[in-house]
C-alpha cells in the first residue's frame, strides 16, 4: 500500500493551471479541470493502492471538474469510482441525475459516461475499481450514478468511515494486508450499494457474509468500552443467533470472546503507555475498556504482555517509550 503525494505548488504559476490539469487527469481520469482561484496551496492529491483499489483522496478549492463524451472515448477505464465526501460539499451531476453531498455522504460515479460536478474548498476520498469486481449487474449499480447516499447509518455508514480512515493506512507497504483490507472494504461496498438498491438477494452468500464478519468487528471496536458488550450482545446488534456468529468467525481462527478480549488489551495498553494519561489509575484504564474485574483485568493482561499492568507502565516509562498506536 505505497502512497504518492502530488501538490500544485510543485509548479510554478505560470505553467501551474496547465500541469495540475494534466496531473489529476492522469490519475483519476481524463476530465477539463476549472478552478475558481487557480490552483494554490490547497490543492493536492494523494494516490495509493489497497489490494484491487485504486485510492485518490483530492483536496481542493472551489472549482468544476467535467468528464466529457470525448474523454471516455479517449480513455474508458470500465470502472466505477466510489467517493466519500470527507470536507466541503460537491454538487455531482451523471445520467440525469444530481444530488449534493454534505459530509459523509457517498456516491458514485460511472467512468464509462460523461459526468460533472461542481464543489466548494473540499476534501473527498475517491476508490475507483473495475466494474468486472462487482458482484451487481451493471444496469442495477448504473442507476445509484447522480444520487447522493446519506453516510449517517447501516452499511453506508460503515463504508463511509471505512473509506476516510484509508488514507491513514497508505504508508503500510504489506501486499497481503492490502489485499485483505481491499477485499473487505469492496465487499462492504457491495453490501451498502445493494441495500440501497433492494438488492441484497442478487450478492454471492460469500459476499454477505464477510461483509457481516466485518460489521461485526467494526461493531466490537467500537464497542470495547461497554461493559455489557458479549458475543450474544454482538450476535442480538447484528440480528442473527449466537451460533451463526460463532460460525462467520471460523474461518479467522479467533473465537468472537477472544478478540473482543484481545482488543480491549491492546487499547488498555496503548493507554497505560500514554504519558498524558500516566496519573490515571491502571484499575481505572481497565474499566475504561471493559474490564469490571481489577483482578480479572491484572490477569488477563499479565497472560499477553508478560508483566502486570502497573510493572508494564512503570518498566515502559523508565525506558521512555512514547505512547504506541494500535
Amino acid at each position: 500500500m505505497m502512497r504518492t503525494l502530488l501538490r500544485a505548488v510543485a509548479e510554478p504559476r505560470a505553467t501551474r493551471a496547465a500541469y495540475w490539469n494534466e496531473v489529476v487527469a492522469a490519475r483519476i481520469g481524463g476530465l477539463d479541470l476549472r478552478l475558481d482561484d487557480g490552483p494554490d496551496l490547497r490543492d493536492e492529491l494523494l494516490i495509493g493502492t489497497v489490494g484491487p483499489l485504486q485510492v485518490a483522496v483530492s483536496r481542493s478549492g472551489p472549482g468544476q471538474a467535467t468528464r466529457t463524451a470525448a474523454h471516455v472515448r479517449a480513455h474508458d477505464p470500465d470502472s466505477f469510482v466510489l467517493f466519500a465526501q470527507a470536507e466541503g460539499v460537491t454538487v455531482s451531476e451523471q445520467d440525469g441525475r444530481c444530488a449534493r453531498f454534505a459530509p459523509g455522504d457517498i456516491g458514485l460515479s460511472d467512468l464509462s459516461r460523461p459526468l460533472r460536478c461542481t464543489y466548494s474548498e473540499r476534501r473527498v476520498i475517491m476508490l475507483s475499481y473495475p466494474k468486472a469486481l462487482s458482484p451487481l449487474p451493471e444496469h442495477r449499480v448504473a442507476g445509484l450514478t447522480g444520487v447522493s447516499i446519506p453516510g449517517s447509518d447501516g452499511a453506508a455508514a460503515l463504508v463511509s468511515g471505512l473509506v476516510q480512515q484509508l488514507p491513514n493506512h497508505l504508508d503500510a507497504d504489506d501486499g497481503a494486508r492490502g489485499a485483505r483490507i481491499g477485499s473487505a472494504i469492496l465487499d462492504l461496498v457491495s453490501v451498502g450499494l445493494a441495500a440501497r438498491l433492494e438488492q441484497e438477494h442478487a450478492l454471492p452468500a460469500e459476499t454477505r457474509s464477510r461483509a457481516l464478519l466485518h460489521r461485526c468487528r467494526a461493531f466490537i471496536e467500537t464497542h470495547l468500552g461497554d461493559a455489557a458488550l458479549t458475543p450474544a450482545a454482538v450476535a442480538a446488534a447484528h440480528h442473527i443467533s449466537l451460533r451463526y456468529l460463532h460460525r462467520l468467525f471460523e474461518p479467522t481462527g479467533e473465537s468472537v470472546a477472544a478478540l473482543i478480549r484481545s482488543r480491549r488489551l491492546d487499547r488498555c495498553r496503548r493507554d497505560l503507555l500514554d504519558p498524558a494519561l500516566a496519573g490515571r489509575p491502571v484499575a481505572a484504564i481497565g474499566a475504561r475498556w471493559g474490564f469490571t474485574s481489577a483482578a480479572h483485568f491484572n490477569r488477563a493482561f499479565k497472560v499477553r504482555f508478560a508483566l502486570p499492568p502497573a510493572e508494564y507502565r512503570a518498566v515502559h516509562a523508565a525506558r521512555g517509550d512514547n505512547n504506541l498506536a494500535l
